[in-house]
């Protein structure tokens, strides 16, 4: 069975936004890694048109070794586009979901392949409160935002976590790696 994965950025006052926080080439090789070692990555309509920015480092690289690695993993990734305003995707490996996230998910999981990846915040939100993730993976960096959106809010029940191991970075910046403990 898949693992569902929830990787994402944060700050540490619980900020969760793609342009805060500390991107370097450290990073951007261990998300390509991660990517790489994935099947499959859900987004959110927010969180996808954001990323496709990616998409002009494909058509245009940047000469920087880490971000082009990170556009071409990214491309190359299959995406599920949980949206109810995006009539088509725009990108040759992203389609939209044709049913609600609980059974897309459950239907992934039960699936033989790479593991899944979460990659926005509001599809994290509602796999938590389903339960439905079976690994954290939040990078913090090192800064206080002071405005925007909380990674936790909106959840229904206390959850307890096991941590799996740590990984830190040049910048400051810090993944912790946590498994929920469901009794």
């Amino acid at each position: 069975m898949r693992k569902v994965i929830a990787a994402i950025n944060m700050t540490i006052d619980g900020i969760c936004d793609h342009t805060a926080g500390i991107p370097d080439e450290d990073l951007h090789q261990h998300y390509t890694k991660l990517l790489d070692n994935s099947g499959v990555i859900l987004y959110g309509r927010i969180t996808y048109q954001l990323m496709q920015f990616w998409q002009t480092l494909i058509m245009n690289p940047s000469g920087q070794k880490s971000l082009d690695g990170f556009a071409v993993a990214i491309d190359k990734i299959p995406k599920i586009i949980f949206s109810h305003s995006l009539k088509n995707t725009e990108w040759e490996s992203a389609t939209l979901a044709t049913k609600d996230i609980e059974k897309e998910v459950f239907e992934l999981k039960q699936q033989s392949g790479k593991d899944i990846l979460v990659g926005s915040r509001s599809l994290i939100i509602q796999l938590i409160n389903l339960n439905l993730i079976d690994e954290f993976q939040i990078c913090i960096h090192p800064m206080i935002e002071g405005k925007g959106l909380p990674l936790f809010d909106k959840i229904k029940d206390r959850t307890v976590f096991r941590l799996l191991k740590t990984k830190t970075f040049g910048s400051g910046a810090i993944v912790l790696y946590y498994e929920p403990i469901r009794s």
